[in-house]
């Protein structure tokens, strides 16, 4: 049998508890069910990680990067603030659309640490990487298009992670793009009115 690398083995492990969760859901994602997705041994899972816990604040980490990754790529279209705005939410829909069981996971995943006493502090550290990750994209578009936020950064990265958790939600519901697109261009105009050039 051919050793992994550690980053590997956690890797394979992120993601065999993702799919598991996705599919069976957060409860049924024990250490022994996330192994055998991984189809590694039981001992593999305590090599890469110290309790179940880690691994589920890796597994947000993930997901949370790759999120905010293909919405920053977005921000390098050429276009005025909106069209930028716009098409950093449209690249989220995206990726939440390329994947409904991975978003349907999250939400679960924090109704479930929220339900789960030993697990409150998952919750709390999942939307800490939320807003960490918007406030990066609201600084980079406030440093590509020369403005300030007329609301602190902590602020208004709230209210664009309360903008797309509606948008996620509102989508898994019906899977009706269109109005989707028109709940973006909402958040576009909204989240553009709340800048102006230079310093405050």
């Amino acid at each position: 049998m051919v050793r992994m690398a550690a980053a590997q083995r956690r890797a394979s492990l992120v993601q065999a508890a993702l799919r598991v969760i996705a599919r069976d859901g957060v409860a049924a994602a024990t250490t022994r069910a996330i192994v055998a997705e991984a189809d590694m041994p039981l001992a593999s899972f305590h090599y890469a990680f110290r309790s179940r816990d880690e691994l589920i604040a890796e597994l947000i980490r993930f997901v949370v990067e790759n999120e905010a990754l293909a919405a920053a790529e977005a921000l390098s279209i050429a276009g005025d603030l909106r069209t930028t705005i716009r098409h950093g939410l449209k690249a989220f829909l995206d990726v939440v659309a390329s994947d409904p069981l991975r978003e349907q996971a999250m939400l679960e995943l924090t109704q479930y640490a929220l339900r789960t006493p030993e697990l409150s502090g998952s919750a709390r550290l999942q939307y800490e990487s939320y807003y960490r990750a918007a406030a990066g994209i609201l600084e980079a578009v406030a440093q590509q298009f020369d403005l300030t936020w007329k609301k602190p950064i902590p602020q208004m990265a709230r209210i664009l992670i309360t903008l797309t958790d509606g948008l996620t939600l509102g989508w898994l519901v019906d899977r009706d793009m269109a109005a989707a697109e028109g709940v973006i261009d909402f958040a576009a105009e909204a989240l553009a009115s709340l800048a102006q050039e230079g310093p405050l």
